[in-house]
C-alpha cells in the first residue's frame, strides 16, 4: 500500500510504485518515476527527469535530480539521474542531472551513498559501490562494481576507479585508479597503489588462484622497475591469463588520463 504523508508534496504526472512511502515535507517532481517500495524519507527532494528502482532508500534531506551545476547547462535541456534497485541515499546527499541533452548520472544497484556525497553530471556509478561520508565526485567520473571510496576523498573530473578497489580516506583522485587494488595517500599530497584490495577480494570470493594472479601482475606493474608498456607485455607473456589479469590489462591500456 503506497503511503504519502499529508505535507509531502507529490506532482501531477509523477509515476509511483506500489508500497512506495512519501514522508513529511517530502517533494517528488512531476518527471520522477519511484519503483516498488521505494522511501523517500521527510524533506527529501526527487526531482528531474529521476528514475528509481525498487526499494530504494532516500534518507531525510537528500536531493535527486536537481539541476547541474556545470555552467555549460543550457535551459530547456533535459537530461536524466537513474538508480537501481535497493541503493541508499544518505542525508544531505546530491545527485545532480546531466549537463547535455539526454545525459544520465547513473548509480547502479546495491549502492551505498552515505551522508553528504556529491554525484555531479554525468557521474557512472556500478552495482554494490560504497561512497563513505562526504565524497565528492566531479562530472563523468566512473566508479566500477563494488569499488569502496573513503570518507572526503575527491575524485577529479572523467577518473575512473576500477572494480574491487579501495581508496581510502581524505584522498584526492586525479588518475585512474587500477582494479582489484587498495589505494591510500603518498608522500606527496596525492594517492598511491599500496597493495592489492586482498580483504576485498578475499571477502568476495574470489580464489586463491584469482588472487594470485592479480598478485604477481601487480608486482610487476608497480615493483618491477619496468615502465607501463614493458611491464604490461610481461604481464601477459609471464602472468596467468585470469579474466582478472586480462581485465587489469585493458583498463590500464585503456586509460585516458593514466593510470595511478
Amino acid at each position: 500500500m503506497t503511503k504519502i504523508h499529508p505535507t509531502a508534496i507529490v506532482e501531477d504526472g509523477a509515476r509511483l510504485g506500489a508500497d512506495v512511502e512519501i514522508g513529511p515535507y517530502a517533494h517528488i517532481g512531476k518527471d520522477v518515476t519511484l519503483g516498488d517500495g521505494t522511501i523517500v524519507m521527510r524533506g527529501a527532494i526527487v526531482d528531474g527527469h529521476s528514475t528509481l528502482g525498487t526499494c530504494c532508500q532516500v534518507f531525510p534531506y537528500a536531493c535527486i535530480g536537481m539541476k547541474t551545476q556545470d555552467l555549460k547547462y543550457q535551459d530547456g535541456s533535459v537530461s536524466y539521474v537513474e538508480i537501481g534497485d535497493r541503493s541508499v541515499i544518505r542525508e544531505f546527499a546530491t545527485v545532480h542531472l546531466g549537463t547535455a541533452d539526454g545525459e544520465k548520472t547513473v548509480i547502479g544497484s546495491d549502492v551505498l551513498f552515505m551522508c553528504y556525497c556529491h554525484a555531479a553530471h554525468g557521474v557512472v556509478l556500478g552495482d554494490h559501490v560504497i561512497c563513505s561520508n562526504a565524497v565528492q565526485l566531479a562530472g563523468d567520473v566512473h566508479i566500477e562494481d563494488w569499488a569502496i571510496i573513503g570518507g572526503s576523498t575527491a575524485v577529479h573530473q572523467f577518473s575512473v576507479i576500477g572494480r574491487h578497489s579501495m581508496v581510502g580516506g581524505v584522498c584526492r583522485v586525479v588518475k585512474d585508479v587500477p582494479p582489484y587494488t587498495l589505494c591510500g595517500p603518498s608522500e606527496d599530497g596525492g594517492l598511491k597503489v599500496v597493495s592489492p584490495n586482498l580483504v576485498g577480494l578475499t571477502r568476495r570470493g574470489f580464489s586463491k588462484e584469482a588472487i594470485g594472479a592479480i598478485k604477481d601482475a601487480l608486482k610487476l606493474l608497480y615493483h618491477s622497475g619496468l615502465n607501463r608498456t614493458q611491464a604490461l607485455a610481461r604481464i601477459e607473456s609471464e602472468v596467468a591469463p585470469t579474466e582478472e589479469v586480462k581485465y587489469l590489462v585493458a583498463f590500464c591500456r585503456g586509460s585516458k588520463r593514466g593510470v595511478l
